[in-house]
């Protein structure tokens, strides 16, 4: 092992769980970080992303949930600051970008150093915003929403069911840069205008429009090619009725829970467009560690060339995850939550304003 002063009895901050629950049960500790073996890096956070996955983890609802006590988080950017043995030392300093769908065990991210393999990170450039890095996992599961998950037909239209997400703003930019024409829903007016801003053509407001009936308004009846929601739970049924012919829905999560109705009888109530429901997860690329590094890659090469902008909704300290948990599911958050070890409760204001949009690494 490479030897660094910095390692040397050095404490690592980490949030655990040792009982699942609510917000209450992320816990603050402290340890003595690991050093590195064969093969392996320690990477030093400057940003973790926050997301539905290490709330699932915290419920205890899971599928692929860790053995507890757990520690959440399934993104993280930061510096490689030591190495174990076999690895390149030249790689100390660089910027990384680490996603839990290339470790053994999701979850892990939330703490001040992880010791990772050196195969896992994705190199950044030397001059990356590692905020703006650490969203880009979101970006893979929209790539593969918006050009994978449907095949055999053209997309010409796209519904997104609660549009200013972090998975949801990226469909936006990467539909848009398609071609595609992009509806969503919201609920609110700044959710809205966010949404707007990013490049819908289309916002609806969830609270006081009927979100089917417009979309077939404003479509002439005709509907939409691709519906994409991440919600589930008693609404999702409906979302049939505004598909166009050969059309499809695809659930990439069920942050409300399972659908308790009938879908079978749903899509046959609409059964002379012919529609679909498919279920997409990255756990796809589980057992494809090339195509699942070939999309993420992808999505880093279209960052870095200014195609897409990633956006921060708020930026809390790593004791802070709680609250970054509570605002994701009231649903008060557009874009990405991410914690920021460096920062501190005194940094309040600074942690929560928003990143401006029109930021980016070019």
């Amino acid at each position: 092992m490479t030897e660094i002063d910095p390692m040397q009895g050095l404490v690592s901050r980490q949030i655990i769980i040792r009982q699942t629950g609510g917000p209450e049960a992320l816990e603050l500790v402290e340890a003595i970080a690991r050093t590195p073996a064969a093969g392996e890096v320690v990477i030093k956070a400057e940003a973790i992303g926050v997301g539905w996955p290490d709330i699932l983890i915290r419920r205890g609802s899971y599928r692929w949930m860790p053995p507890l006590p757990a520690s959440p988080g399934s993104d993280l950017s930061g510096h490689i600051v030591a190495v174990g043995a076999g690895v390149d030392e030249k790689l100390l300093g660089q910027p990384v970008l680490v996603t839990a769908r290339e470790l053994s065990v999701r979850g892990g991210c939330y703490a001040d150093y992880i010791v990772v393999p050196g195969s896992a990170p994705f190199l950044l450039p030397d001059h990356a915003d590692l905020d703006e890095a650490v969203c880009l996992p979101n970006y893979q599961v929209a790539w593969n929403l918006v050009h994978e998950a449907v095949t055999g037909r053209p997309i010409t239209s796209v519904f997104v069911n609660g549009i200013a997400g972090g998975v949801g703003s990226g469909v936006v930019q990467l539909a848009k840069a398609a071609g595609i024409t992009v509806f969503g829903s919201v609920s609110t007016s700044e959710r809205a205008q966010f949404a707007r801003q990013l490049g819908a053509d289309h916002v609806l407001d969830r609270r006081t429009e009927n979100v089917v009936k417009r979309v077939l308004e404003i479509t002439g009846g005709e509907g939409v090619d691709l519906v994409l929601d991440h919600v589930g739970g008693a609404a999702f049924s409906s979302l049939i009725g505004m598909l166009a012919k050969w059309g499809t829905i695809v659930s990439y999560n069920t942050a409300e829970g399972l659908p308790q109705d009938n879908l079978l009888a749903a899509l046959r109530a609409h059964g002379a467009r012919c529609p679909s429901i498919r279920i997409f997860e990255m756990h796809l690329y589980d057992d494809d560690r090339e195509n699942r590094r070939r999309t993420m890659e992808q999505v880093i090469r279209s960052w870095v060339a200014g195609e897409i902008v990633p956006v921060i909704s708020a930026r809390l300290p790593l004791e802070r995850a709680a609250e970054a948990h509570a605002k994701i599911e009231s649903g008060d958050t557009f874009g990405k939550v991410v914690l920021k070890p460096s920062l501190r409760d005194g940094n309040a204001e600074q942690a929560l304003k928003p990143v401006n949009m029109s930021s980016g690494i070019r």
